[in-house]
């Protein structure tokens, strides 16, 4: 079965546990899950931990984020226990637990590590009437501490009732990247600006402008001109929203990167999110399409050399019709778009019609292809130059600085190159190449079905004939592909068809 690589496929795999999860819960007792998730006010209250070695100040460092009034009490404290205690975090009291500390606690921890120790924990703070908890002992348990992600006042708990904490983890750790680092400042500003926010005159312009603050005018504003910049915002976002004035679109032109989903940055994940429009090209796959919102129209706008194309000037006409019909437009480009992307005609066609834009730059195919064969670009002694070049312009097959390219240690990353095979290696064998010049052919790099070819110059032509490259491919002259030995996973199973 094909290894599930990419990031979608993993949130849909995450996505079918959980439910399994609960699905199995519903079964044991009866109704739909078992734990209900609540946020418990700790300001001010006692949280006692009976131990004081390093389970219980994992669990201590959770609850450092709280303004709890937190008192451990155990011998043979950790070092971060004895830390947290000097600086006045915590209060630390190294004997055994006795029933006097936990009078008056909302919660007691028995993290002893030691189930009779434990056990005698939390039955006394029962008996205080607190709820207890025993670290990783779910049926000795009152509640269970979830996976916490902290964009303060921002706060995401995630639990699986015990039953999969690798998978809360792996769900944590997503969401970490998900959320921006900005997401707190932003909700801690606009906490303060909802009583202004609560005179717009219908629920619809309150959403509405919200949406505008934290997808788009917020963050903006909190990069420009900080705190002060973003409440400068809020009232003219507010003012503007109360006129009833259509909001202005805008365009992010964004590098997808070779394919692989796992390799988009986070910006450009959440642009995409973020778009009511998508246009992008014929190379953009389908995994990475899935990310759009199922609300977005999406639209393919792709060129294909020797086929059917969309116009440039049809593409241009379509950013500024969305733009300036108030839609947030993502331009989706394979690859990095500052890279044989026809960037700069999309943004004079932006520009001239006055619409804001943006470039999220991307992984461009020739980094994923050496990747894939586990190559360096530059190498000291080798190469201090590396070329970038397309074997096609406008004008047919693209002439070089063939003389340079043809030396002893060249390395260069060719676009476009299958169809011109016979014509790059007949130029560079004329300008002084050698016939035994390495040169590797990645098609469909960093996918899943990312295919290898290694070559010499001489054998160019007949090689990419025999090895019948369809998908996007990138020639890469002066490299070879490492063994299969020593690269991992999917890259090592396309270089393995070279020792076969």
């Amino acid at each position: 079965m094909r290894r599930l690589r990419d990031s979608w496929q993993i949130h849909t795999l995450q996505t079918a546990l959980t439910t399994l999860i609960l699905e199995q819960n519903s079964r044991r007792v009866g109704i739909t899950v078992k734990y209900y998730p609540i946020f418990l006010d700790l300001a001010g209250a006692r949280v006692v931990f009976s131990g004081a070695g390093e389970h219980a100040a994992a669990k201590v460092r959770l609850l450092l984020k709280t303004e709890a009034d937190i008192v451990v009490v155990g011998e043979n404290p950790a070092a971060p226990v004895r830390e947290w205690a000097s600086a006045g975090r915590v209060t630390l009291i190294e004997r055994s637990l006795e029933a006097r500390d936990v009078q008056d606690a909302r919660l007691v921890y028995g993290a002893n590590d030691d189930p009779a120790l434990d056990a005698a924990a939390v039955a006394l703070g029962r008996a205080a009437g607190a709820l207890a908890n025993i670290v990783d002992d779910l049926s000795g348990s009152d509640f269970l501490t979830p996976a916490i992600v902290d964009r303060d006042p921002v706060v995401v708990a995630i639990g699986t009732e015990g039953t999969a904490p690798v998978l809360a983890r792996t769900i944590k750790r997503d969401l970490e990247e998900t959320l921006p680092a900005s997401t707190g400042a932003l909700a801690r500003i606009a906490n303060g600006f909802r009583p202004i926010a609560a005179r717009l005159r219908t629920a619809s312009l309150r959403r509405t402008f919200w949406q505008r603050f934290f997808q788009s005018e917020g963050p903006k504003a909190l990069v420009a001109g900080g705190e002060t910049g973003v409440r400068e915002t809020l009232l003219d976002l507010f003012n503007d929203t109360n006129s009833g004035h259509q909001p202005s679109g805008e365009v992010a032109l964004i590098g997808t990167g070779p394919g692989d989903p796992e390799l988009l940055t986070l910006k450009a994940r959440r642009k995409l999110h973020e778009a009511d429009i998508v246009l992008h090209d014929n190379l953009v796959t389908d995994d990475i399409l899935e990310l759009a919102r199922r609300e977005a129209k999406v639209i393919n706008v792709g060129k294909k050399g020797f086929g059917k194309s969309t116009p440039q000037e049809r593409i241009n006409a379509l950013l500024v019709e969305y733009a300036s019909d108030g839609h947030k437009v993502a331009r989706l480009k394979s690859g990095d778009p500052a890279i044989f992307g026809r960037l700069d005609e999309e943004i004079e066609a932006l520009e001239e019609a006055d619409i804001e834009w943006e470039i999220v730059p991307g992984i461009t195919a020739a980094s994923a292809a050496a990747a894939g064969i586990g190559a360096s670009l530059t190498r000291r002694g080798r190469n201090s130059a590396l070329r970038i070049l397309t074997a096609h312009d406008v004008n047919g097959f693209a002439e070089q600085d063939w003389r340079t390219l043809a030396q002893t240690g060249s390395t260069a990353a060719i676009y476009m190159g299958v169809k011109a095979s016979t014509f790059l290696a007949g130029r560079l064998l004329m300008h002084g190449a050698s016939a035994e010049t390495p040169l590797t052919i990645v098609e469909n790099a960093s996918r899943a079905d990312q295919k290898v070819v290694a070559t010499t110059l001489a054998d160019l032509p007949r090689t990419v004939a025999d090895a019948h490259i369809t998908g996007p491919a990138i020639l890469l002259l002066g490299l070879s592909p490492r063994s299969a030995r020593q690269v991992l996973p999917h890259a090592a199973a396309s270089l393995k068809q070279q020792e076969a």
